[in-house]
């Protein structure tokens, strides 16, 4: 063999044992690297904007979460797209276990069932799930003006009436919006759908009578249900609550499958290491296992939802499912 030939061939493997030397010093580096995780702050990402339940239930964990794992944890809002924007940073972010995201049904659920397309990340392929932090029920409520007290009211008087009474929602394919259209496929009872650009002007007007009812989370209808100008129809839960006792809930009065929850959940990017998975899990049961961290859910509103994990993401996917099948049924058109 000619000697620039040997050179040559010398030459590339001195290079590839490079290499490979590299990729080996990487490796060690990244497995010591999850082996003393977490060794730099964490981002919490919230796809809500500042102050609102969301955001201050993510300061509440990250607090938490913090001295758990002996590192600070930096909350991130990143608002926009009906929480999309929130979920596509964290679906691209590198899986080191750096990254987290205060994720909900609407994310997880309702947006990527109406429009799977248009989200730009898919729920389950594309994350981790951690844990189930809670859950708060929504009610159905009404102006005393309409005359209602219960929800066979509410039915009978949509049954028999000239016009379908109409209901409020926080905009096409919102989870208000498919709770209308489930009671009205449930039940053969024509309703009429009046979406609004967010759930605030959407009460605004069914306080002011403009629309007849609203399918409304717990802890903004609260307030004014106490006041006496909001009245409670029924609460979409399996159980009572100890903050409006008196409600009874959709399965109390035989609909079931009207037990509709907004719930909230710690998520990571696809494909975090296992052991880094397993250390945030233990350390998210602990936060969550707390007294004073319930107390604090109960007081906004939430009730706890103990899932982390495989059985976390077991309960993602039929939640999922589901409401693809809602909005199979309902024929929902994002764009319509």
């Amino acid at each position: 063999m000619p000697h620039s030939a040997l050179l040559r061939r010398s030459f590339l493997f001195a290079a590839l044992a490079v290499l490979m030397g590299v990729a080996g010093i990487g490796a060690i580096s990244a497995q010591a690297e999850s082996a003393d995780y977490p060794v730099k702050p964490l981002r919490l990402v919230v796809p809500y904007p500042p102050g609102g339940t969301a955001d201050i239930l993510a300061r509440d964990i990250g607090a938490r979460l913090a001295t758990e794992l002996g590192q600070p944890v930096v909350i991130e809002n990143r608002a926009g797209a009906g929480t999309a924007i929130g979920a596509r940073h964290v679906a691209g972010a590198a899986p080191d276990g750096y990254t987290l995201f205060l994720g909900t049904s609407t994310s997880h659920v309702m947006n990527p069932a109406v429009n799977p397309q248009g989200v730009g990340y898919d729920p389950i392929r594309d994350f981790t799930p951690l844990a189930a932090i809670g859950e708060v029920p929504y009610v159905i409520v009404t102006t005393p003006e309409k005359g209602l007290s219960s929800l066979d009211d509410l039915l009978s008087r949509t049954a028999a009436a000239d016009r379908p009474l109409s209901y409020a929602s926080a905009g096409t394919g919102s989870a208000n919006h498919l709770a209308g259209e489930l009671l009205g496929n449930l039940t053969g009872v024509p309703l009429i759908h009046v979406p609004y650009k967010g759930s605030a002007p959407a009460l605004n007007d069914v306080l002011a009578g403009q629309v007849d009812f609203m399918f409304d989370l717990m802890t903004t209808s609260q307030a004014h249900i106490q006041s006496g100008k909001l009245v409670p129809l029924a609460l979409t839960a399996g159980q009572r609550t100890s903050a409006l006792p008196d409600v009874p809930t959709t399965a109390e009065l035989g609909r079931p499958e009207l037990a509709l929850t907004s719930w909230f959940g710690l998520f990571a990017p696809a494909s975090l290491p296992p052991e880094v998975a397993a250390k945030l899990t233990a350390s998210l049961e602990s936060v969550l296992a707390d007294e004073q961290v319930r107390v604090r859910l109960g007081q906004q509103g939430l009730n706890a939802l103990p899932l982390v994990a495989a059985d976390f993401g077991a309960f993602l996917r039929r939640d999922l499912g589901y409401w693809q099948g809602v909005v199979r049924a309902a024929h929902v058109d994002v764009n319509g």
